[in-house]
């Protein structure tokens, strides 16, 4: 009679598996099979689970078919991050970077005091890993990112033509989710279009169509273009610039469009069907590897995505520019949706920014505020606590449906007025009051950056807000967010 140490000698795993096939073969021997023929039934179960069997072995078969499907991805013990602003940051924002902190892939972390809760990874948040790449740690706006442009002009056209200044930015630019320009009406074109990417992989193919329709466009919620005021820091520290003068600057918000959003999408779900049994904590942190064939299409579409949004910015500047028959003498540029491969440690880390900016040694970045107060241009310190990040703005205090239903409209139109900032769009939700004081938000983190000058928006350019109607959604559709 068949045994469990007879079934062990010829390879067969301790556990389950052996007591479904003895009890498999219990109920064979009593229909009358012999041992050769049940040992030979098992064996093709064991080589097959698939394959056509008795009803008799359909429980070995299902526990050979558990024995195939991928363990869950263990959580390791918490490693420490560092946060600046611990007390401006909710609880929920907090205890999402703590869950990333567990991954098993994670090396390092850092929270900015502009952070708050988003998808799998809080805005604010910067998390490393090895050898992975996290595509909900980048974000759905892949590349999102700021771009300033700094004219030798006196800002006070600002108030002297205030409505053909206005009429220069509702003439060349194009708002709202899915916005597009009709053929040829884009009246600037980029070499991004011919980035030879585009061909390297049949879905890239069919994102060049929405490339070649969006590029120069932006998007909704926070993004923007606007006309304002920049002001040196006193002590010259911004090369070409004249120690505390005023400038006519232009400032724009807004990634990579619906390309960037497909790609995120494709990306997160073919990381979620490589960890499907990963804790649910942390379900939305899947990652990729990067040396796998989906982890290799992710990087090389991220990247597009990243040169896309930065042809983005530059069709809006360089289409503005002409229409107001100046060049700029200075721009700031960076991403704040995106990932890096950089060194912690001595070794490559893959570092996903995910609402941060870069703080690199001597790197330029630009920290706006809202719609109504002034933003930063800053230079980077190069803090390897912060894994060489600072904040990507003053970070929300509540949700939009939430600044819907709280905030009053009378009172965010009284701010704007008293500042003198004209709105074309915009809506409550991206009221000043739904943010943070960015003069807290920069106040903790003068470790990591340092201010070279001020940008006061005077010109607001932004999508029509408007609340949020809730809409049915099929079970498992994307979540969208920054």
């Amino acid at each position: 009679m068949l045994t469990g140490r007879e079934l062990m000698a010829l390879g067969w795993p301790e556990g389950r598996a052996i007591g479904a096939a003895l009890r498999a073969a219990e109920e064979m021997r009593a229909s009358g099979e012999d041992e050769s023929s049940i040992l030979r039934e098992l064996e093709a179960v064991r080589e097959n689970p698939d394959g056509e069997i008795s009803s008799a072995l359909e429980p070995l078969a299902r526990e050979f078919k558990r024995m195939r499907e991928p363990e869950p991805d263990e959580l390791v013990e918490g490693r420490p991050y560092a946060a600046w602003g611990e007390e401006m940051i909710e609880e929920v924002a907090a205890e999402q970077m703590r869950n990333a902190m567990r991954l098993p892939v994670t090396v390092a972390g850092a929270l900015m005091p502009d952070a708050h809760l988003g998808y799998g990874l809080p805005v604010g948040g910067v998390l490393a890993t090895k050898g992975a790449v996290i595509p909900w740690a980048v974000g759905v706006d892949i590349a999102c990112r700021m771009r300033l442009s700094i004219f030798d002009m006196s800002p006070s056209i600002l108030d002297e033509r205030p409505e053909v200044m206005k009429e220069i930015i509702i003439r060349n630019t194009n708002f709202g989710a899915g916005g597009k320009f009709k053929p040829g009406r884009r009246g600037a074109d980029h070499e991004v279009l011919e980035d030879g990417a585009w061909g390297a992989t049949p879905f890239l193919k069919k994102m060049k169509a929405t490339a070649d329709a969006q590029l120069g466009t932006s998007g909704s919620g926070n993004h923007f273009v606007e006309w304002g005021i920049f002001e040196a820091a006193k002590d010259g520290t911004m090369d070409d610039l004249e120690a505390g003068k005023r400038y006519l600057a232009l400032l724009s918000h807004s990634g990579s469009r619906g390309v960037g959003a497909r790609i995120a999408d494709r990306y997160s779900k073919a990381a979620k069907h490589a960890h499907p049994r990963l804790d649910a904590s942390v379900a939305d942190l899947a990652w990729l590897d990067m040396d796998s064939e989906a982890g290799e299409e992710y990087w090389l579409s991220m990247e597009l995505a990243g040169r896309f949004a930065s042809a983005n910015h530059a069709v809006i500047h360089a289409k503005i520019s002409a229409a107001l028959g100046e060049e700029s003498v200075s721009v700031v540029e960076n991403h704040h949706n995106y990932a890096w491969r950089e060194e912690i440690g001595g070794e490559e880390a893959i570092v996903h920014r995910k609402g941060a900016t870069p703080a690199g040694v001597g790197v330029l970045g630009m920290i706006p505020a809202s719609m109504g107060d002034a933003g930063y241009v800053v230079r980077g310190k190069g803090s390897a606590e912060s894994i060489n990040s600072a904040s990507h703005g003053a970070g929300r205090t509540m949700s939009r449906t939430r600044a819907f239903a709280t905030l009053d409209e009378a009172a965010w139109r009284s701010y704007l007025e008293e500042r003198g900032v004209i709105l074309v769009g915009g809506g409550l939700d991206e009221a000043p009051m739904a943010y943070k004081p960015i003069a807290e938000v920069m106040a903790r983190q003068r470790d990591l950056v340092d201010v070279l000058g001020s940008f006061t928006p005077r010109i607001v350019r932004m999508d029509g807000g408007k609340p949020r109607r809730k809409k049915p959604t099929k079970k498992g559709a994307e979540k969208r967010g920054e």
